[in-house]
């Protein structure tokens, strides 16, 4: 995962991270600390999935458990972008308004 500063904007305090790495049970427990250390330390905590290249539910777990925690917290968490593979799994499971970040779909033909 590379860790990346961002600039304040509107006097918010918001950092940056790219996940270069699949979201999978291998990466987890060193995911969930990173995330959960990078929250800690910002108001806003911007989540760059674009590189997301395999996403399994131990992944989806960490997703949620930041999610959940951000609220706890009273901090805000933004997923800037999706990969195709965590957006079929958040459409999978229906779950993509959890996070409240724009998704777009795309149009699939379905038996």
């Amino acid at each position: 995962m590379r860790k990346t500063r961002a600039k304040p904007s509107r006097g918010e305090d918001v950092r940056r991270l790219v996940l270069e790495s699949d979201l999978t049970i291998y990466h987890a427990t060193e995911q969930k600390r990173t995330l959960l250390e990078n929250m800690e330390q910002a108001k806003v905590l911007e989540l760059d999935l674009a590189q997301v290249g395999e996403i399994d539910s131990a992944g989806l777990q960490v997703l949620l458990l930041i999610k959940r925690e951000s609220l706890a917290m009273g901090k805000e968490l933004r997923i800037l972008a999706h990969s195709p593979a965590v957006q079929e799994v958040l459409d999978f499971l229906n779950v993509a308004s959890y996070f409240g970040d724009p998704l777009v779909i795309s149009a699939r033909k379905h038996p």
